[in-house]
C-alpha cells in the first residue's frame, strides 16, 4: 500500500507544481486552490509512505515521478518546447 500511496503522491507533486506555475504567483484563485490541496495531499502521502519505505528511496522516487511528469505535461501542453535533450534527460531520471 505504501508504494501505491508514494506513486500517487508523486503524481500529485506534478499537479501542484503545474498548478503553481498556472497560479501566476498565487494571484489566480483556481490554480492556487489546486496547488494548495495537491501540495498538502502530496506531502501527506509522502509522509505516509515513508513509514514503510526508507527516506532516501521514497524521496528519490517521489521527486523523480513529480519532476518527470511536470516536464512531460509542460511539453504536452506546449508550455515548454519538446526537445531531444529534454526527452533524454527525463528518460535518464526515470531509468
Amino acid at each position: 500500500m505504501s508504494w501505491i500511496i508514494l506513486i500517487a503522491s508523486g503524481i500529485l507533486e506534478a499537479v501542484w507544481a503545474s498548478a503553481l506555475g498556472g497560479s501566476k504567483g498565487l494571484t489566480r484563485i483556481g490554480p492556487s486552490i489546486v496547488f494548495g490541496v495537491a501540495l498538502v495531499a502530496s506531502m501527506a502521502g509522502l509522509a505516509w509512505a515513508m513509514r514503510d519505505i526508507p527516506t532516501g528511496t521514497a524521496y528519490a522516487i517521489w521527486v523523480g515521478i513529480g519532476a518527470s511528469l511536470t516536464v512531460l505535461w509542460a511539453m504536452a501542453t506546449g508550455a515548454e518546447a519538446l526537445t531531444l535533450a529534454k526527452v533524454l534527460l527525463v528518460l535518464g531520471i526515470v531509468a
